[in-house]
């Protein structure tokens, strides 16, 4: 509609609204107790008072490595600073409460087990950080002080040489021109200072976003007010189902002036606090719960699936963590591997053989999965075993397993019968299935004997010069001998997970066993894809295969995932220690469903029926082609990338990646735009074509322009084509290790055109 043609509505005195940068600059030179704290009713509050003031607390790393240290919350509450000494000499860190994923009392972490005893339990606890930084195992001297801490959910003027200095911190130069004319402009008191509330209007004017003005006017017409009537037709227009009911419901949660909000209006300020929520991100709110159908067999979903899963580093000498388990189940994997090998005392360890990596207890590591197996998802998890252990530590690790995981173990099929139909994860709700050898059933006939060998350890004789591959000519009964490397104990326990050498898709598809699973490293699966294509998914329509990276990647190093999906496999299994394109696409394609590890896959993937060519779209795709057209419009205050140069502000540039079939594979950038990390605007459109939209994934980069080397990475976002909404939508931009970027984000329109 054009501005001013709309019905009058009534007039709503328009206060001014107070938006400062999260981020807050004004803190360095303006010493306020916590304005954060006083809009929060939190000055009082004794627990914020105790964190202000500061506590000793001890950082337990060993037994000898215990070091007390003063922890304090700074005023802006967003920043807890510590003391460390260093050879005799005191720095002063800090880190921020957005980075932190969690808090867990007591020896609830690998390192208070360890080494915490000489605390009570009651004093300790752990600050988890998101990304790969390393837990923060603290104790203090007083259990009270350690619950202020562990269970907290719930001259003031600045010169222009200080403005000028906050403006860098928040990551935007301004010309001194520009700057000196907007500060003469908020000092009212024309003392060359601003006082508080003269630097909360030079936030506020510092804040605006033209972009989102153009926005709302255009909507709101000359009042400058929206209506409930023409917030619909907003919402209509970003492809909403919606009506004046769910309109008036959006205005009572999102608009600051209550006034307005009694009258059912709403103001920019509200707008903008709508675009900026949950409602108004690219990512289908829908989709953050479990919204598909999960009673099909387990072979009709791609799984999160992690490789080497207890390793915090390379595979080569890098540590092996309990927590990295734990990570692993919060990010809503489902399988998991345990590289078991004899231990010292009669308990066997996992570590990665041969190698300097170092060693962790098989009972710890069933513990850690024991407890957080089911805490971010309720489906079922793989235990994917690689067994180096003999007999007597076999038996160890099946008593270790059935005692301490208990109901949660499943040792027999759910009907008594052999599997001709794997069950859904439905029917598999808190379960922990055992993926491993079999003791074969000797009695039985040739083409139905089980090997004890698979794919990984075949991998491993490869490295070592020794035969590696098999077909029906090298088959030979096995002996009892042979027979006897796998525990009684241990074989009961595999139910629908039987590992098994591969034999070839023909042999595979004339003879499917639902309840058997290869599993081929990366290079194998390519050349099956490429030679094999048709019959490849046809295989993975029926049963489970497991795809892991190439044992030779000493950096443990990722493929791209993508390749594999295409083709309906379900376990693919990667490095999740090692940050990149790869995990971030993993991370995209489990976003959807809640993410709780487990994706249907597209229909004709599941049915078998499809066309395979890695070259072309996948014939049978349920949907027509389909033209995205994206205009990437701003950012807003994107991370300074090195915060110790005064002078580093990135030169941003936005890259919009899409990944999927190969013929769908493309990426297309922006301009880049000079010194300008805090709002900088491109208003440029991308168009790309999907033929096969139900596989592509859209993978959103930042990155700082540098045209001497190569370009720095700031963030991204990846999430499934399907997943995303269309209209006005932000997108909160995540680190290089998957964290929130927070408040870092893309501004963008998606439209979508079905060809």
């Amino acid at each position: 509609m054009i501005c001013g043609r709309r019905k009058k509505k009534p007039r709503v005195e328009q206060q001014q609204q107070q938006q400062v940068p999260a981020q807050d600059g004004c803190g360095g030179g303006a010493r306020r107790l916590g304005r954060a704290f006083k809009k929060l009713g939190l000055t009082e509050d004794e627990d914020i008072k105790v964190m202000l003031k500061g506590s000793l607390l001890w950082k337990i790393k060993s037994h000898r490595g215990q070091k007390e240290r003063l922890y304090r919350l700074q005023e802006d509450g967003m920043t807890i600073w510590f003391e460390s000494r260093f050879q005799r000499a005191h720095s002063k860190q800090i880190f921020s409460i957005v980075h932190i994923e969690g808090v867990r009392e007591g020896y609830q972490s690998e390192g208070l087990r360890k080494y915490g005893s000489s605390f009570p339990e009651k004093h300790c606890f752990t600050i988890v950080f998101k990304g790969k930084r390393k837990n923060l195992d603290l104790a203090a001297q007083r259990e009270e002080e350690a619950q202020t801490w562990a269970d907290k959910d719930k001259d003031n003027k600045m010169c222009f040489k200080e403005i000028k200095n906050m403006l860098r911190m928040i990551n935007i130069d301004m010309n001194d021109i520009y700057a000196h004319q907007l500060f003469k402009e908020c000092d009212k008191s024309n003392n060359d200072r601003l006082e508080e509330h003269e630097i909360e209007e030079f936030c506020t004017r510092l804040m605006k976003r033209p972009e989102l003005d153009d926005i709302f006017y255009h909507y709101s017409g000359e009042d400058c007010v929206l209506s409930v009537e023409e917030l619909v037709e907003f919402l209509q227009d970003q492809g909403e189902k919606t009506n004046l009911a769910h309109a008036r419901r959006i205005i009572q949660t999102y608009e600051l002036n209550e006034k307005a909000k009694q009258q059912d209006l709403m103001m920019l300020d509200g707008f903008m606090m709508y675009l900026l929520s949950a409602d108004g991100n690219i990512l289908n709110q829908e989709h953050t719960k479990v919204y598909q159908d999960m009673n099909h067999p387990l072979c009709h979903y791609f799984i999160s699936s992690s490789h080497n899963t207890y390793l915090t580093d390379n595979q080569i000498g890098g540590p092996s963590s309990t927590e990295a388990y734990i990570r692993a189940f919060m990010k809503g994997c489902r399988c998991v591997e345990l590289d078991c090998w004899e231990g010292s005392n009669g308990e066997p360890v996992i570590y990665h053989g041969h190698t300097l990596t170092s060693k962790i207890l098989f009972r710890d590591v069933i513990e850690s999965i024991r407890d957080y197996a089911f805490k971010q998802s309720p489906y079922p998890v793989i235990l994917s075993l690689e067994n180096h252990c003999g007999l007597e530590q076999q038996a160890t690790m099946a008593r270790h397993m059935k005692t301490i995981l208990g109901d949660m173990l499943l040792t027999e099929t759910l009907d008594g019968q052999v599997p001709r139909v794997l069950p859904s994860p439905e029917q598999l709700k808190g379960k922990i299935l055992v993926k491993g050898k079999k003791l074969p059933d000797l009695r039985g006939d040739l083409e139905n004997l089980s090997f004890l060998s698979d794919e990984e350890e075949e991998e491993e004789e490869e490295r070592d010069g020794r035969r590696s591959s098999y077909s029906l000519q090298d088959i030979k009964p096995l002996q009892a001998k042979d027979a006897s490397q796998v525990s009684q104990q241990l074989s009961d326990m595999v139910v629908y997970c039987k590992a098994v050498p591969f034999l070839g898709l023909e042999h595979a598809l004339r003879n499917p066993q639902a309840h058997e699973v290869s599993s081929f490293n990366e290079r194998k699966a390519r050349k099956y894809i490429k030679e094999s294509g048709n019959a490849f998914v046809r295989y993975n329509a029926q049963q489970l295969s497991r795809i892991y990276p190439a044992g030779l990647k000493m950096n443990s190093s990722n493929f791209n995932p993508q390749e594999m999906w295409n083709a309906g496999c379900q376990l693919v299994a990667l490095n999740f220690q090692t940050p990149g394109c790869e995990m971030d696409l993993n991370d995209g394609r489990f976003l959807q469903n809640g993410c709780c590890g487990y994706v249907l896959k597209p229909r004709f993937l599941c049915n078998g029926q499809s066309t395979f060519q890695p070259e072309a779209p996948l014939q049978g795709s349920s949907h027509k082609s389909i033209m995205m057209m994206i205009k990437v419009i701003s950012a807003q205050q994107l991370p300074k990338l090195n915060k110790e140069k005064k002078n580093s502000i990135v030169d941003p540039f936005v890259r919009v990646e899409i990944h999927g079939v190969p013929i769908d594979c493309d990426k297309k950038n922006t301009f880049y735009k000079i010194n300008n990390g805090f709002n900088p605007c491109w208003n440029e459109k991308l168009t790309f074509q999907l033929r096969v939209p139900e596989l592509a994934l859209v993978r959103f980069v930042v990155e700082d322009y540098d045209n001497t080397s190569s370009n720095d990475f700031v963030g991204q976002f990846t999430l499934p084509v399907n997943s995303m909404k269309e209209g006005y939508r932000h997108i909160h931009l995540l680190s290089k290790d998957g964290a929130s970027l927070s408040p870092a984000t893309l501004f963008v329109h998606v439209k979508f055109k079905w060809l």
